[in-house]
């Protein structure tokens, strides 16, 4: 018997490993939350599965005939439930009325209008949809402005952030803040001979040593993009300059991230390598809840490395700060190119090293523009993909010369 008190919670991206994690929270507090929509992309299996568990209100699956399939499943095993599919769909319970709070999990460009809704229905989001802010950070943070939504991050690093720097945080100066010094494992490859890597399969780049997600993810964290993509979403989160945030390798994963103030003091967050830890902090903050993770043990974890990151072995951390440099749709034509890279390798069609050129090549051919609307962050996206496709036909060229980003223009 669930609690008539309990928040509403609407789950984007459910059968996903950050969607899987946010159940398990929330199965540990009942008498708090309660599931009120799940969505998946095509897992209906696992969605099905988790419907007949916690007997939402509403699921959404983004195929029609996929969600079709899913609504006879449940209505002939007599699950409550009713099925909505695609982007409407996503949007209508990421903004319904009865929502407290959204899980803003969607993998990739797919969970950017959701997100959106969510954030100007004034929703409380957890973000762990990195490619919201990526693609569309100034749009994202104006709409978070005019709306009574709260923004609290869920990738370990920006939580950690968020946790290590006071609240509010209006201004990083004001605040007393030198430094933030994002962190990262550095992968499966970090000490791997660099003359190696062309030939590593998509089973060893998705190994990663300390976390358990999902393929595309694994993937950017083997080639660093996942950290590059952070660093552009760390600057729109925290208002920061792209010269304010500096990457440090990190192999543990103890220590999530950090901050610098002028005072001398270096806040760090710690704890072990698990979602849930976030997760639980977000969704009861301010205050805390179990999460259901063990404590870190320091004396057994025995010791803690840093080192500064190798942009020569890893050239997506240099083209994703190119990118946040560059502003306008540079960083949304940066994730599109990666999507679609990044997806040729998982299909055993592009060798890894291929990856930052073809995103590069992308990168020197798409001109930035400036983003004035969803629309325009959403035609930047299909171009970027095309010219990376074109760019995956021809070799992994576009047939460009040059460096840098072409001159800018307005859409």
């Amino acid at each position: 018997m669930q609690s008539p008190s309990a928040q509403q919670v609407c789950v984007l991206g459910s059968t996903g490993s950050i969607g899987v994690s946010t159940l398990d929270v929330l199965a540990r507090h009942p008498g708090q939350y309660q599931v009120y929509a799940l969505t998946a992309r095509e897992r209906i299996a696992e969605l099905a599965q988790q419907c007949r568990r916690f007997v939402p209100k509403y699921a959404v699956v983004l195929d029609p005939a996929r969600a079709a399939q899913l609504e006879q499943e449940l209505a002939e095993e007599g699950v409550a439930t009713e099925v909505l599919s695609g982007v409407e769909g996503l949007c209508q319970v990421a903004s319904d009325a009865r929502v407290d709070v959204v899980m803003a999990a969607i993998v990739g460009a797919a969970g950017l209008r959701p997100t959106l809704a969510a954030v100007q229905a004034g929703k409380k989001v957890l973000l762990a949809n990195k490619e919201s802010l990526v693609m569309a950070g100034p749009l994202f943070m104006a709409a978070l402005a005019q709306s009574r939504a709260s923004l609290l991050p869920i990738d370990s690093e920006h939580n950690a952030i968020f946790q290590c720097l006071p609240y509010p945080c209006e201004d990083l100066e004001q605040a007393g803040v030198e430094k933030i010094l994002l962190t990262g494992s550095g992968g499966p490859f970090r000490s791997r001979p660099v003359a190696e890597l062309h030939g590593v399969t998509p089973e060893e780049a998705c190994a990663h040593p300390n976390w358990s997600m999902g393929r595309k993810i694994s993937v950017d964290s083997a080639t660093m993009m996942n950290k590059g993509l952070e660093f552009i979403e760390a600057c729109y989160l925290f208002r920061a300059e792209p010269a304010q945030i500096d990457i440090v390798v990190h192999p543990q994963s103890i220590i999530h991230s950090m901050v610098q103030y002028r005072d001398g003091s270096l806040l760090a967050q710690m704890g072990n390598p698990d979602m849930r830890t976030p997760i639980a902090h977000a969704l009861a903050f301010p205050e805390r809840i179990d999460s259901g993770v063990p404590a870190l043990d320091l004396i057994a974890q025995g010791r803690l490395d840093f080192e500064a990151p190798d942009e020569a072995r890893f050239p997506c951390l240099r083209l994703a700060r190119e990118a946040m440099i560059a502003g306008g749709s540079a960083p949304a034509v940066l994730n599109a190119a990666n999507e679609v890279a990044v997806a040729a390798f998982l299909d055993g069609k592009l060798a890894f090293t291929e990856i930052p050129r073809v995103i590069e090549d992308v990168m020197k051919s798409a001109p930035v523009v400036e983003l004035r609307d969803l629309d325009a962050v959403e035609l930047a996206d299909r171009e970027a993909r095309t010219l990376a496709q074109q760019a995956l036909n021809q070799g992994g060229g576009v047939g460009t010369t040059g460096a840098g980003f072409p001159e800018s223009r307005s859409m």
